[in-house]
Protein backbone atom coordinates (compact mmCIF):
# COMPACT_ATOMS: atom_id res chain seq x y z
CA UNK A 1 0.00 0.00 0.00
CA UNK A 2 1.37 3.29 -0.85
CA UNK A 3 2.22 5.85 1.82
CA UNK A 4 -0.86 8.14 0.97
CA UNK A 5 -3.53 5.58 1.19
CA UNK A 6 -1.65 4.89 4.44
CA UNK A 7 -1.91 8.06 5.66
CA UNK A 8 -5.58 8.22 4.44
CA UNK A 9 -6.53 4.84 6.24
CA UNK A 10 -5.00 5.95 9.67
CA UNK A 11 -6.73 9.45 9.49
CA UNK A 12 -10.04 7.76 8.91
CA UNK A 13 -9.39 5.02 11.31
CA UNK A 14 -8.38 8.07 13.74
CA UNK A 15 -11.84 9.42 13.37
CA UNK A 16 -13.64 6.45 13.41
CA UNK A 17 -12.19 6.18 16.97
CA UNK A 18 -12.95 9.61 17.98
CA UNK A 19 -16.56 8.77 16.90
CA UNK A 20 -16.87 5.79 18.94
CA UNK A 21 -14.79 7.57 22.35
CA UNK A 22 -17.69 10.45 21.87
CA UNK A 23 -15.52 13.07 20.78
CA UNK A 24 -17.31 16.09 19.75
CA UNK A 25 -17.82 16.31 16.76
CA UNK A 26 -16.32 19.60 15.86
CA UNK A 27 -12.62 17.90 16.36
CA UNK A 28 -13.03 15.25 14.47
CA UNK A 29 -10.54 16.76 11.76
CA UNK A 30 -8.22 17.72 14.43
CA UNK A 31 -8.21 14.47 15.76
CA UNK A 32 -7.82 12.79 12.08
CA UNK A 33 -4.80 15.25 11.63
CA UNK A 34 -3.04 13.86 14.78
CA UNK A 35 -3.34 10.26 13.63
CA UNK A 36 -2.54 10.54 10.10
CA UNK A 37 0.44 12.67 11.23
CA UNK A 38 2.07 10.39 13.46
CA UNK A 39 1.86 7.68 10.77
CA UNK A 40 3.54 9.87 8.38
CA UNK A 41 6.39 10.12 10.84
CA UNK A 42 6.04 6.60 11.43
CA UNK A 43 6.56 5.61 8.02
CA UNK A 44 9.36 8.22 6.98
CA UNK A 45 11.18 6.96 10.33
CA UNK A 46 11.02 3.20 9.59
CA UNK A 47 14.00 2.28 7.03
CA UNK A 48 16.02 3.70 8.89
CA UNK A 49 15.57 2.49 12.17
CA UNK A 50 13.76 -0.66 13.98
CA UNK A 51 10.06 -0.34 14.85
CA UNK A 52 9.92 0.36 18.15
CA UNK A 53 12.18 3.46 17.52
CA UNK A 54 9.87 4.82 14.43
CA UNK A 55 6.88 4.24 16.55
CA UNK A 56 8.43 6.37 19.43
CA UNK A 57 9.34 9.27 17.39
CA UNK A 58 5.77 8.81 16.02
CA UNK A 59 4.82 8.86 19.47
CA UNK A 60 6.15 12.04 19.94
CA UNK A 61 4.61 14.14 17.67
CA UNK A 62 1.15 12.46 18.26
CA UNK A 63 1.43 13.99 22.10
CA UNK A 64 3.06 17.32 20.43
CA UNK A 65 0.10 18.12 18.10
CA UNK A 66 -2.41 16.73 20.54
CA UNK A 67 -1.07 19.31 23.76
CA UNK A 68 -0.87 22.09 21.11
CA UNK A 69 -4.37 21.21 19.74
CA UNK A 70 -5.63 20.82 23.34
CA UNK A 71 -4.27 24.52 24.40
CA UNK A 72 -5.44 26.02 20.57
CA UNK A 73 -9.23 24.55 21.80
CA UNK A 74 -9.20 25.13 24.82
CA UNK A 75 -10.46 21.01 25.78
CA UNK A 76 -8.71 18.30 27.19
CA UNK A 77 -5.39 16.49 25.73
CA UNK A 78 -7.31 13.50 25.43
CA UNK A 79 -9.50 14.29 22.97
CA UNK A 80 -6.53 14.43 20.30
CA UNK A 81 -4.21 11.92 22.78
CA UNK A 82 -5.93 8.81 22.53
CA UNK A 83 -7.58 7.88 19.15
CA UNK A 84 -4.44 10.15 17.77
CA UNK A 85 -2.47 7.30 19.59
CA UNK A 86 -4.76 4.07 17.99
CA UNK A 87 -2.75 3.46 14.60
CA UNK A 88 0.49 2.87 16.54
CA UNK A 89 -1.16 0.32 19.20
CA UNK A 90 0.58 -2.48 17.82
CA UNK A 91 -2.51 -4.81 17.72
CA UNK A 92 -1.56 -6.96 15.12
CA UNK A 93 1.70 -8.14 17.17
CA UNK A 94 -1.16 -9.20 20.22
CA UNK A 95 -3.00 -10.81 17.31
CA UNK A 96 -0.28 -13.14 16.23
CA UNK A 97 0.93 -13.65 20.03
CA UNK A 98 -2.36 -15.28 21.12
CA UNK A 99 -2.58 -17.20 18.22
CA UNK A 100 0.57 -18.69 18.43
CA UNK A 101 0.17 -19.57 21.72
CA UNK A 102 -3.04 -21.46 21.18
CA UNK A 103 -1.06 -22.89 18.04
CA UNK A 104 1.21 -23.76 20.68
CA UNK A 105 4.01 -22.31 19.21
CA UNK A 106 5.80 -20.38 22.28
CA UNK A 107 8.84 -19.34 20.38
CA UNK A 108 6.58 -17.48 18.20
CA UNK A 109 4.38 -15.86 20.61
CA UNK A 110 7.13 -15.21 22.57
CA UNK A 111 8.89 -12.94 19.99
CA UNK A 112 5.67 -11.47 18.89
CA UNK A 113 4.65 -11.04 22.55
CA UNK A 114 8.00 -8.90 23.26
CA UNK A 115 8.16 -7.19 20.05
CA UNK A 116 4.99 -5.67 21.34
CA UNK A 117 5.99 -5.04 24.52
CA UNK A 118 8.75 -2.58 23.13
CA UNK A 119 6.28 -0.74 20.48
CA UNK A 120 4.19 -0.42 24.23
CA UNK A 121 7.04 0.77 26.12
CA UNK A 122 7.86 3.24 23.66
CA UNK A 123 4.57 4.56 23.44
CA UNK A 124 4.29 5.51 27.18
CA UNK A 125 7.94 6.95 26.84
CA UNK A 126 6.64 9.13 24.15
CA UNK A 127 3.76 10.54 26.17
CA UNK A 128 5.99 10.75 29.26
CA UNK A 129 8.74 12.45 27.26
CA UNK A 130 6.50 15.50 26.01
CA UNK A 131 4.25 15.55 29.14
CA UNK A 132 7.90 17.10 30.32
CA UNK A 133 7.79 19.81 28.64
CA UNK A 134 5.94 22.78 30.49
CA UNK A 135 2.50 23.77 29.62
CA UNK A 136 3.51 27.25 29.08
CA UNK A 137 5.53 26.40 25.85
CA UNK A 138 2.06 25.27 24.29
CA UNK A 139 0.74 28.02 25.29
CA UNK A 140 3.38 30.63 24.22
CA UNK A 141 3.58 28.77 20.89
CA UNK A 142 -0.71 29.13 20.30
CA UNK A 143 -0.58 33.13 21.33
CA UNK A 144 2.08 33.36 18.79
CA UNK A 145 0.67 31.28 16.40
CA UNK A 146 -2.96 33.55 16.65
CA UNK A 147 -0.61 36.95 16.27
CA UNK A 148 0.51 35.89 12.71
Amino acid sequence: MNLFAQIFAALLGTIGFSIMFSVPREYYPLCGFVGGAGWLVYCLVLPYSAVPEAILAAAVLVVLLSRLFAVWRRCPVTIFLIPGIIPLVPGGDIYWMAYYIVMNQMEMAAEKGFEAVKIAVAIVLGIVFVFQVPQKVFSAAVRLFRKS
